[in-house]
């Protein structure tokens, strides 16, 4: 029997985030298990960036023009920007609120979802709470474990303010997900993000990468 999720009620992935409870206890009702790690052991590209330094000027002018301190300006004036143009250098289609529903405790909205060989899943946290953020992340990639046809093992996600990022990822086998503590500011950590997304999307060897350094 569920120990906090009541079974006669239904449960979307924005109602996680407002949920009292523990992550592990949230996710062990889910049938999951979370571990919190400060390793690196990401993907991360050494692919040629020429663009980024260009890209890490307009994201400072953006920041200081653009009053980011609503959701949906984080999510157009810092999060957007930064995957479309991962994703148009990639060739790789965005997917922005895309619905959901594998069940009552499993349905609603992803922020954005880009289906590539390794599924990578980004929200945006609400009122800058990255916990209460990677628990709803963790969910959802959960229902996504149901959701897509995909024979990758693993399925990589991130959680982020807009100016903060935190990575995890679903092994779904083992039904275990993995939260990496490292919080990377942007624009200040901006290439280490950049690489690790594009790393993710192209599936390259996970790594234990190098600390970020600012652009």
């Amino acid at each position: 029997m569920p120990r906090v999720l009541d079974p006669n009620k239904s449960y979307t992935f924005s109602k996680y985030f407002d949920l009292p409870y523990s992550p592990e206890d949230i996710l062990a009702d889910l049938g999951c298990t979370l571990e919190r790690t400060d390793r690196k052991d990401l993907p991360y590209t050494q692919c040629e960036l020429d663009w980024l330094p260009e890209f890490a000027q307009s994201m400072r002018r953006r920041l200081k023009r653009v009053n980011t301190t609503t959701e949906q300006a984080r999510r157009e004036a810092l999060i957007f920007p930064l995957i479309d143009q991962i994703c148009d250098r990639l060739d790789y289609s965005i997917n922005i609120e895309y619905t959901v529903s594998v069940s009552n405790w499993l349905k609603g909205s992803l922020d954005y979802y880009i289906s590539s060989p390794s599924n990578f899943l980004i929200i945006e946290a609400k009122q800058s709470d990255l916990t209460k953020g990677f628990t709803q992340l963790a969910v959802e990639l959960i229902a996504l474990d149901h959701w897509v046809e995909s024979e990758s093992p693993i399925l990589y996600g991130a959680v982020s303010s807009g100016e903060i990022w935190r990575f995890g990822l679903y092994d779904r086998a083992a039904h275990h997900l993995v939260e990496y503590l490292p919080l990377h500011p942007i624009p200040q950590n901006l290439e280490f993000v950049t690489r690790t997304i594009i790393g993710i999307l192209q599936g390259e060897a996970i790594r234990d990468n190098p600390l970020p350094l600012s652009i």
